[in-house]
């Protein structure tokens, strides 16, 4: 699909803040949480399986590739916009990599945010706690889990990539660093710049929180700024997360 780009990495990391500063310009659409990456799997792992017998008796060979690479123009028939940026912490899997370069662009761009791993896990104890909800803090750094180790797997692949398929954006030059920072993903992207603003910002793309069951989620403030949070962890708490930290000192 022609103008697509993604966006990915870690949850709690600005992405809701940076898609909705993106969709300033009114050539691009830039939403929530996309479904595109969950769709084209699951379509690809039934052509692969539960379709396969049908599929080969009735000598369509093609059929798989022609089904996926559609996904994404129809996934985004509601939007006129001609530069499409996808949102979705799974981009950075090995195999969901393979499924945007085998089925969208095999020259991709990955816009991925990240963070220390300390202040998001500050960040969905907050969130937890202003829906009343206790968080086990082993169930959130439990191998293979939503929504912080897969994100993890798979910034800590593309890290070791060296690929310039990627670029890095860090929360803090985001909140920091804001018109420095857009202008390094039009670069980045090799898109026409569009002067954006950095205030009074809305979320033209405003997700339903209440379908995850964690109100607050996505909410986008006004202003940028950091949002203090008065969270201790325990002893074991912090040494696990240090042990699980990626190293961020080489990104430039």
């Amino acid at each position: 699909m022609k103008n697509m780009f993604f966006l990915s990495g870690l949850p709690r990391t600005g992405s809701t803040l940076l898609t909705s500063i993106l969709s300033q310009n009114p050539k691009i659409h830039a939403e929530g949480n996309s479904a595109l990456c969950q769709l084209m799997w699951d379509t690809k792992v039934s052509c692969e399986n539960n379709a396969l017998e049908q599929l080969l008796a009735n000598n369509r060979f093609n059929t798989k590739k022609d089904i996926i690479s559609a996904l994404p123009k129809i996934y985004y028939s509601n939007t006129t916009k001609p530069i499409i940026i996808d949102k979705c912490r799974s981009w950075t899997l090995p195999a969901n990599l393979q499924l945007i370069k085998e089925f969208i662009t095999d020259k991709p761009k990955i816009i991925v945010m990240i963070r220390p791993l300390k202040e998001i896990v500050k960040s969905y104890i907050y969130i937890n706690q202003m829906n009343n909800i206790k968080l086990n803090i082993d169930d959130l750094l439990s191998d293979n889990s939503e929504p912080i180790m897969r994100s993890l797997y798979g910034v800590d692949f593309v890290l070791k990539q060296d690929s310039d398929e990627f670029t890095f954006i860090q929360y803090k030059d985001l909140i920091n660093k804001p018109k420095e920072t857009i202008e390094k993903i039009y670069n980045f992207c090799e898109l026409e710049y569009y002067e954006h603003r950095y205030t009074n910002i809305v979320n033209e793309h405003p997700e339903n929180d209440s379908i995850y069951k964690m109100l607050g989620l996505h909410d986008v403030r006004p202003k940028i700024n950091y949002r203090k949070i008065d969270i201790k962890l325990s002893k074991e708490t912090e040494k696990r997360i240090e042990n699980l930290e990626l190293d961020y000192d080489t990104i430039t």
